[in-house]
């Protein structure tokens, strides 16, 4: 985790109230991945006292650029909307656990509701530079919201589904899972919570949908995994990135909590934002 001064490159509205923020931070995007996000601080005179989180969007080592993908909602997001070229920002980061992609993995699937695509966007590079492929559901209300393919590598099969039909599958961007579940090692979502319930609820039904056997104990098959561990999420099909509001980011205010199926509170800044689906609590109402 570092403090820099990032100074803004590019500032752009990409889609209706959604903007996309180029900042130059070569000291903080080194070691940045994804799943990760930044806090940043609005200006010292804004009024503005607690800073915002915002996914990693992209990082590039090479340029030492990271960009930011938000919708202006408030008064503190509709602050960075002014910024211009050459504005700096108080930045700190990169927080969080990030996704964890088991080296055996060479099929991704990722599926991102709405701006849970700025919780996902910097696993897709990362998984075109090591040589996987790589299947992006997306999902949006209508095809004004849809998020711009042009943005998107050439690598990636981007498939969009809309909930009036208006650009690709006319429904939710769940329902189109189970025609690539098998062909998936590994799938990572972000998105409002009722879309991840509903993913978690296919992950956990997936082995029985694929007629997978469950057989005997293999060698090694007695080890614990420790819950919230790296390894648990490699293990599990299905992460996802949770979008709980953020005050202090840092684990202190315990304003973000979600409920583990253990039992036990997990802070989505410090346990998180990325947890393995069959970690969570999906009924527990938080």
């Amino acid at each position: 985790m570092r403090l820099v001064g990032a100074e803004l490159a590019e500032s752009r509205e990409i889609l209706p109230d959604q903007w996309l923020q180029t900042f130059h931070a070569p000291g903080l995007v080194a070691g940045a991945r994804a799943g990760q996000f930044v806090h940043v601080r609005t200006g010292d005179y804004s009024g503005l006292i607690l800073r915002r989180p915002f996914s990693i969007n992209t990082a590039d080592p090479g340029t030492g650029m990271l960009t930011i993908h938000f919708r202006a909602i408030g008064r503190g997001t509709e602050w960075f909307t002014r910024l211009r070229p050459g504005d700096r920002v108080d930045m700190l980061g990169p927080l969080g656990r990030p996704f964890e992609v088991d080296p055996r993995s060479r099929h991704l699937l990722l599926v991102a509701g709405g701006l849970g695509m700025a919780g996902i966007r910097l696993l897709v590079d990362e998984a075109i530079r090591d040589g996987r492929r790589v299947t992006l559901l997306f999902g949006a209300a209508r095809a004004a919201e849809v998020y711009p393919s042009t943005l998107l590598p050439d690598e990636v099969e981007y498939v969009v589904a809309t909930d009036d039909g208006s650009l690709g599958h006319r429904g939710f961007v769940t329902e189109l899972v189970p025609d690539y579940e098998a062909w998936a090692d590994q799938s990572f979502a972000c998105g409002p919570q009722p879309m991840l319930a509903a993913l978690a609820r296919l992950a956990e039904g997936r082995r029985g949908r694929l007629g997978v056997a469950r057989l005997g104990r293999k060698r090694g098959g007695g080890k614990v995994v420790p819950a919230g561990s790296a390894a648990a999420r490699r293990k599990a099909f299905l992460q996802v990135s949770m979008e709980q509001n953020m005050g202090c980011a840092v684990g202190a205010c315990l304003g973000c909590v979600v409920m583990a199926t253990s039992g036990t509170p997990q802070r989505v800044c410090r346990e998180g934002p990325v947890f393995a689906s069959d970690e969570i609590a999906w009924e527990a109402g938080w």
